[in-house]
Order: structure tokens, then C-alpha cells, then sequence
């Protein structure tokens, strides 16, 4: 099947020209964030980001404590990577810093930006959410300790200091990431950005090292199933190996060293796939995902970003100029 033809297929969950307002257009794409190397993923700067949740077994209620990959931690590492795509293939200066945006850059019309100094904002039109390990926390999160450098070869007893706890190489994160109302030229920026960004969490030029692997797209109505079900689902699929869910197995994956990869990857899929039978979602063929996904370059994504650029300069010079003439005819009517 050709690109063009790949587009028709989706054109029921994409737009041609941007709107301003929510018009129920959603692509989802399928992700599994594997961690290479070590990571932070940290809030109050030491302790790794976890929380409490529980999972039914056919004999109870099985408690256990996730990693979360918070949402800002995906969206603006991808939102970095992004920009730096933009300033590299079509030379658009733009900035994180929240009111120097380039409000009417591709990436900035995508992903949102604060008013700044002109009549509007942008809403983000990509959406997150927190990702959850499949396994515990315990057997998830390092601690380690340094002591203070010094040129003696003999030195007394030091006080140890302990860095920020590092989650570990393998850790495995189930997670969607979902465009509403966006064109296609947008779909392959950020799946050029998801292909690309190798990099999440804090320290990224020593640590954090990620492979984002693309398991699916989809395309639809509405939203489709949360993070938070899809680890828990693959947690349970794999405590399944003969059609009976027990604590004692439920544990025994919660609680392993380590996961295959592959495995999960196709439990990951299989779970989504069976949880949009009922919503008004669908997908591309594995085989047309593969093409698409083959299909991102650097060059093709030049030629999106360059489309997108004439589109989202306009639209944003439009809905600008009509929100400031009617804050002028507003002033007007309260002088009068």
C-alpha cells in the first residue's frame, strides 16, 4: 500500500486543515518505552516517582508499587527533540521558554504554547499520559551513594551522599500517545520525534537512554484504553499461562528480575487490539504501520514540516487577528 493511500485509510481520524475547535479526529499511537540505560524519573529531586495500585487475581487483590513515567516527562522531552528537528530541517528559531515561543511554528501550533505577547494561546493538540511499569518498583529502582572526590590516597571516613535514585535498564512502560484533529503532515512529525527521541527523564546527557518502539496506529472517535490498564493488563496475560490468574503467579511477574521484551510487545498490542472491539477506534495493518513508520526520514519529515509550516502560520495569523479585533470591538462597546 502506497503513503498516499495510507493517508486516505486514516482520514477519519485526521484533518486536513487545522480548526479551532475539538472536532473528534484522534490517531493513537501504540508505544513501548524501554529503558537502555539508567534513569531519573524524579519529582522532589531524589526519590523515584512510584505509587500504589492493586490488580485483581481470581483469588484476590494483589497490591504492588509502579514506576510513573509522568506526563511531563514525555512531553517535554519530545517537545526538546521536536524544536531541535525544527531548527535543523526548516531553520525555525524556536524555544521551551514558555513565553518566547514561536507561536505559529508547526511544533508550537501542535503541541500548544502560552500567549506570550500576542491575543492567543495554543492548546496542545498531542496527548499524554503517565506511563506505569509492569513490574514493582522494588525491583525496579537502584540507590547507589558517592563519596566526595579528594587528591589524598589515604583519607579518613566521609560522609556518603546519596544520589537520586535511578531506575534500571529494562524497565518496560505501555503507553499511547494521541493526536486530536491533526493533519497528516503532523502524524509524521511526531512520529519522526517518537522514532528519533532517544533520550527521557533528568541527567540526558549522561543517562536515560530510551527506545521507543512503535507497535501500532489507530485511528478513531474517541480515546482508546489508559496506560495504567494496558501495564496491568500484560501484567496479568503474563501470570496466565493456563487460563487461571493467581496471586502466587500475579507476583511471581510483578516481582521478576527481568521481562522479554518481545513478549510483552505482543501482549501490549493484543491487549489494546481487545480492548477497542467495543469503541469507535480502529487500526492500520501491522504491515502498513511498518511502511509508514519506514517512511519517516529526515527528508520526508522536512517535506511535512515545510506543509505544516505554511499551514500553521496562517491559521494562527487568522484566529490571532479575529481574537484581537474582538477584544478592540469589546474596549469599544464598554467606552461607548
Amino acid at each position: 500500500m502506497s503513503i498516499e493511500d495510507i493517508k486516505k485509510k486514516l482520514s477519519s481520524g485526521l484533518v486536513d486543515d487545522l480548526v479551532n475547535e475539538p472536532s473528534a479526529h484522534y490517531v493513537h499511537i501504540l508505544l513501548l518505552r524501554e529503558l537502555q540505560s539508567s534513569a531519573i524519573f524524579t519529582t522532589n529531586g531524589q526519590d523515584a516517582d512510584i505509587t500504589t495500585v492493586g490488580i485483581s487475581a481470581d483469588d484476590g487483590l494483589v497490591d504492588y508499587s509502579p514506576v510513573m513515567m509522568f506526563k511531563r516527562k514525555q512531553t517535554g522531552s519530545d517537545r526538546r527533540k521536536g524544536k531541535e528537528l525544527q531548527r535543523n530541517l526548516i531553520n525555525i528559531q524556536d524555544t521551551m521558554n514558555v513565553n518566547e515561543m514561536t507561536q505559529d511554528s508547526p511544533e508550537s501550533m501542535l503541541y500548544g504554547s502560552a500567549a506570550g505577547d500576542e491575543a492567543i494561546s495554543v492548546t496542545s493538540r498531542v496527548m499524554y499520559d503517565t506511563a506505569y511499569s509492569i513490574r514493582d518498583s522494588s525491583v525496579l529502582i537502584e540507590e547507589k551513594f558517592q563519596n566526595a572526590p579528594g587528591d589524598g590516597f589515604a583519607k579518613g571516613a566521609t560522609t556518603a551522599i546519596r544520589e537520586p535514585d535511578f531506575i534500571m535498564p529494562g524497565t518496560l512502560f505501555p503507553c499511547v500517545v494521541t493526536l486530536r484533529d491533526a493533519t497528516f503532515e503532523e502524524l509524521i512529525f511526531v512520529l519522526g520525534v517518537t522514532k528519533m527521541n532517544k533520550r527521557y527523564g533528568a541527567a540526558t546527557s549522561r543517562i536515560g537512554r530510551m527506545e521507543n518502539h512503535i507497535l501500532g496506529i489507530y485511528y478513531g472517535l474517541e480515546e482508546g484504553p489508559a496506560n495504567l490498564f494496558l501495564s496491568q493488563d500484560v501484567a496479568r496475560r503474563l501470570a496466565d499461562p493456563n487460563g487461571k490468574i493467581t496471586s502466587e503467579n500475579l507476583n511471581k511477574v510483578l516481582y521478576s528480575p527481568v521481562l522479554d521484551t518481545e513478549k510483552v510487545k505482543s501482549l501490549v498490542k493484543e491487549s489494546f487490539d481487545e480492548e477497542i472491539q467495543t469503541l469507535n477506534i480502529k487500526p492500520l495493518g501491522d504491515d502498513e504501520v511498518k511502511e509508514l513508520v519506514e517512511h519517516i526520514t529526515a527528508e520526508t519529515m522536512k517535506t511535512a514540516l515545510e506543509v505544516q509550516r505554511a499551514k500553521a502560520s496562517a491559521f494562527f495569523q487568522r484566529v490571532n487577528g479575529e481574537s484581537k479585533s474582538k477584544k478592540k470591538g469589546s474596549r469599544g462597546a464598554k467606552n461607548e
